[in-house]
Formats: C-alpha cells, structure tokens, sequence
C-alpha cells in the first residue's frame, strides 16, 4: 500500500479530479441505462436479452473501470462513484489513516479519518 504526505497527495489532485469527474460521468451515463441493464439481464436468464444501447453501455462499463484502475494504479481508493469520495492512505501518529477528499471540495485536501471509522469520522487535517 501506498502511503501519501498531505504534499503529495495535494499535488496530485489537479490530475485525480479529472479522473474522478469522468468516473462520475460515467457512472452517471450507466445509471440512465440501468433499467434497460436488468430488462437484458433477466431476458438473457430466460434465453433472451440484449438492449439497444447495449454497446454503449458496455464501453461505459470499460470506461468506468479503466478510470478507477487508473486511480487504483496510483494508490488510490475510490470510496464512492457518485460523490467522486476517494482516499489517499497516510501515516499520522504512527497509525495508517485515510486522507479524504470529494469531488465537490476544494484544490486541497482538508480532512482525514480514521480507517475504521469511514467517511462519519472525517476529522479537519
């Protein structure tokens, strides 16, 4: 596991906010098709399926993934597609914790949490 200083993962946050806005697109994008998705999923269960936009949805699925790869690769934990939350692991006092950061917020990060206690227990850096 990567472990990040607050610089660091400041200084990457230009780069990981385009990468969780497109995540957040996507994921977007996927749950417009989500009704059409189960339709496909239970007529193929019955020897049927398909959907229209079924390639559309496939390259979104691809899409998705690749940008959460990207983060992953990278040392990142993406905690939630919608809200764009991810975590970047660091030590503070000893013990691994999580700097935390949504899409919504600023160019810096400003809070972390405990590993345990999740997004409940963020604290101000």
């Amino acid at each position: 596991m990567k472990l990040f200083t607050v610089d660091e993962a400041n200084s990457l946050l230009p780069s990981v906010r385009a990468i969780v806005r497109s995540i957040q697109k996507s994921h977007r994008r996927l749950i417009s098709h989500q009704t059409a998705a189960k339709h496909a999923a239970q007529g193929a269960e019955n020897g049927g399926g398909g959907m229209d936009e079924g390639g559309r949805y496939a390259g979104l699925l691809v899409e998705l993934s690749t940008n959460a790869g990207e983060l992953e690769g990278l040392g990142i934990q993406l905690k939630d597609y919608k809200q764009g939350l991810i975590d970047f692991p660091s030590m503070r006092d000893g013990r691994v914790v999580l700097l935390c950061w949504k899409a919504d917020e600023g160019d810096q990060l400003e809070w972390w949490h405990d590993v345990e206690s999740g997004f409940a227990g963020r604290q101000p850096l």
